[in-house]
């Protein structure tokens, strides 16, 4: 039996709708599923099967009939764009009624990355696909899409290239297999390094496409017995179940463990059997056919459940399922099959034109949304107001808050004459309005020393922020050389770096630094040195300056505008809070930590939770407008109820403390 490419197969249509189910299943949270996210890397290896029999077949009859990569192309286009270009257009036009300004936003920029197949890389610039915060995103599934396109753009100029060089497969395959080697060391050394990028990006997946490709040249060499073919198909379905099972969101991903569920579909490629139970059931058979369109629609399925907070109710998610049912069904009836049977009807001119127009249109659509904000005025008043909290923030963030680098900008906010330094991470960036509006004149300034991601420790290491070290280092010896009378506020989001952030379950209790060596786990061991190491640096600064270190901002764990403005949307207000006895139990060893300070050097302590918290609750709203511009970073609006806390610094400062010196003078 010989394997084609272009004969229908109903074992690769079968396994397209295994491949889909353990994706749809995962991301609706159906139990036994932890490992679905692995029918992704099953697409791929059939993509790489298909493509690659699609070009070699092609460049084989081209004595005949020349292969011409743009044929290929606009054929891969009429197989992909219907469906995604009519997904994109109508989450814009429902966008338009239910999302706020910042969510319709995001939409569009999702939607004009997602129709130029570039979404892979705007999510690797954003949060991990395994995080919380992707299920706030319509279109992130398409990130998948995007690599199986930017493959189908090179497999056929390298191939064409090899073939002009030396037209057979033997060639072909020596260049497929060097690339499979190097995208998979590739993907093996750069997942634990950096797993966002090895999740998203082409260079660290391809492996799984040229893999499939390989399977097709190779596969014509074995005669197989009907025996071996039904061993080869159960120890692929064993491989591929078993990952499903075995692996979850915790699991790097792809690296070496991708291996298990690719070489388990490339062994069911390989025994191509026909009418097997395992592919060729009926029910089978109509999920692989459509398996696209089932892909498309079901993951803004997921996010609506995400959006209405029924994401853990079973009767929610058992509707989701048959949601996604139905209008996988229409999109493959009255998308994808027309528009193919349309479109494969014209010159290969009139197809380009008519996808690109409405590909265009879509990108076009997205941008605007993107450009105009959201498109403000389309809401009720209150629910926009509400929404755009979270654009409040430091207006010179980008200006002061270093993300690279060692040297602080030092940003001076208000007058000539210096009356503090903030020094600390992104949450101090986001408060120290608060702080020059607690100054004691108009005359007062304020200098802001702050480096994103980064806790003013001595001897710290940081995967995130390779330079944190060097430029706490910096602040200190910097310190060293300005006025005793100046006092220095620290402020960091100490939890996160040594707990993992709060909102992304899956890192809770993983230490985002580390100082003598790594860890894995927040053990004892790890918290006693991080605590140890906060009161030692705190009081090495408190030798020249008096230092005030502010107690943790409470972490709200949801995003609090947004959460607000979906609810005030829907028409139903909510309180958005975490009770004292949950911060309490987050943030103990830190305030261990600075009592420590306080006893041993004179440190003093500013706390928020007077300001931010009452009755065993903190709150992320007041008077129903939100405090917060994310979960855990107070706004503009925020920050100011701290005023009050930031006065005790100036209170009892000597008028004369920084006569005569400037912000400029001090720091340049």
């Amino acid at each position: 039996m010989s394997i084609e490419s272009r004969k229908f197969r109903d074992d690769i249509n079968g396994l397209r709708a295994w491949a889909v189910i353990a994706v749809i299943f995962y991301h609706f949270g159906v139990y036994g599923f932890a490992g679905g996210f692995v029918g992704v890397d099953i697409f791929f290896a059939i993509s790489g099967f298909l493509m690659t029999g699609i070009v070699v077949e092609g460049l084989e009859r081209s004595k005949s009939s020349p292969f011409s990569v743009i044929e290929f192309y606009m054929a891969r286009a009429r197989r992909i764009l219907p469906a995604l270009i009519a997904l994109c257009a109508a989450l814009l036009a429902l966008g338009w009624w239910v999302l706020t300004p910042v969510d319709y936003k995001m939409l569009g920029t999702h939607s004009a990355a997602g129709i130029s197949f570039l979404s892979n890389i705007q999510f690797w610039r954003e949060a991990g696909y395994f995080d919380t915060q992707s299920h706030e995103k319509w279109l992130l599934h398409t990130w998948s899409l995007a690599v199986e396109w930017q493959f189908y753009i090179i497999l056929p100029l390298v191939l064409t290239a090899v073939w002009k060089w030396r037209p057979n497969r033997q060639s072909i395959t020596v260049v497929m297999l060097a690339g499979l080697i190097t995208s998979l060391a590739l993907s093996i050394i750069i997942t634990p390094l950096d797993p966002s990028a090895a999740f998203y990006l082409l260079p660290t997946r391809a492996w799984e496409m040229i893999a499939g490709g390989l399977v097709y040249l190779l596969a014509n060499r074995f005669l197989l017995t009907t025996t071996i073919r039904v061993t080869l198909e159960s120890i692929g379905f064993a491989l591929i179940i078993g990952s499903i099972i075995g692996f979850d969101s915790s699991s790097n991903w792809p690296g070496w463990r991708a291996l298990i569920p690719v070489i388990g579909t490339l062994l069911i490629l390989l025994a191509a059997r026909t009418g097997s139970i395992w592919t060729g059931l009926t029910g089978i058979q109509w999920l692989g056919t459509r398996s696209y369109s089932l892909y498309l629609w079901h993951w803004p399925i997921v996010v609506a459940l995400n959006y209405l907070e029924q994401q853990a109710n079973p009767t929610a998610i058992v509707l989701g399922l048959g949601l996604t049912l139905v209008l996988g069904n229409i999109s493959y009836h009255l998308v994808e099959t027309p528009a193919r049977r349309y479109l494969t009807n014209f010159s290969l001119k009139k197809n380009a034109a008519v996808l690109l127009s409405c590909t265009i249109a879509v990108t076009v659509a997205g941008l605007s949304v993107r450009l105009d904000q959201g498109v403000n005025g389309r809401l009720p008043p209150e629910v926009e107001a509400i929404s755009l909290e979270s654009q409040n923030i430091n207006p010179r963030r980008s200006e002061c808050l270093l993300m690279a680098g060692v040297t602080s900008p030092s940003c001076t906010f208000g007058g000539n004459d210096l009356k503090a330094i903030v020094l600390g991470d992104s949450h101090a960036n986001a408060t120290i309005s608060a702080v020059v509006s607690a100054a004691p004149s108009p005359d007062s300034s304020i200098m802001e020393w702050t480096y994103s991601s980064c806790p003013i420790i001595k001897g710290v290491h940081s995967s995130e922020r390779k330079q944190c070290g060097a430029f706490v280092e910096w602040a200190i010896q910097k310190l060293k050389t300005l006025p005793s009378n100046i006092p220095v506020i620290i402020i960091n989001r100490h939890a996160q770096y040594a707990l993992g952030a709060n909102e992304n379950s899956h890192e809770t209790n993983t230490p985002q630094v580390y100082f003598t060596k790594p860890y894995k786990t927040s053990e004892p061991a790890f918290l006693e040195e991080y605590a140890r190491n906060l009161k030692d640096t705190a009081c090495e600064i408190a030798k020249s300056h008096t230092v005030y270190l502010v107690r943790p901002i409470p972490e709200m764990g949801v995003d609090v505008p947004t959460q607000m403005a979906r609810a005030a949307l829907a028409g139903t207000p909510k309180d958005i809070y975490i009770t004292l006895a949950a911060y309490n139990q987050r943030q103990a060893f830190i305030w261990k930590a600075q009592d420590a300070a306080r006893d041993q050097c004179g440190i003093k302590i500013l706390n928020p939770l007077p300001y931010l918290c009452s009755d065993g609750r903190c709150f992320g709203e007041k008077r129903h407008h939100p405090l917060y511009r994310d979960d855990d970073h107070l706004s503009e609006y925020g920050n100011k109820v701290l005023v009050p806390m930031f006065s005790e610094v100036f209170k009892n400062m000597d008028r004369t403390t920084s006569e005569g010196l400037t912000g400029a003078s001090l720091v340049h």
